[in-house]
């Protein structure tokens, strides 16, 4: 597997967003001790994951991406489907907009 990039530009296409929205820079750090092998993030009130947005890449443990999220400043409210190498999933909610960074825990 390729390792992702420190810099990984992520657009997301969320239906009806205006075209005046404004893009989310939005930082990922992987502290747990697995490497994350899929990773998708979907406005909340979407039910559609979409497409992995790391693609052929991994996130590594220790490692930190930073996502551009298209039009990410009108649908704050954002959930982060995170698949590790073991097969594990995690999802949390979180508000993109007014937390600029997540971290993965263990």
């Amino acid at each position: 597997m390729n390792r992702l990039s420190l810099a990984l530009t992520v657009p997301l296409a969320v239906a009806g967003v205006p075209v005046a929205a404004s893009d989310v820079s939005y930082s990922l750090t992987n502290a747990s001790s697995l490497i994350i092998v899929e990773f998708y993030a979907s406005p909340a009130d979407e039910g559609n994951w979409g497409e992995d947005l790391l693609a052929a890449g991994v996130l590594p443990p220790g490692e930190t991406g930073t996502l551009t999220i298209a039009g990410g400043s009108e649908q704050c409210s954002t959930d982060l489907r995170f698949v590790m190498e073991d097969g594990q999933e995690f999802v949390e909610t979180v508000d993109i907009c007014g937390t600029p960074s997540f971290t993965l825990e263990n």
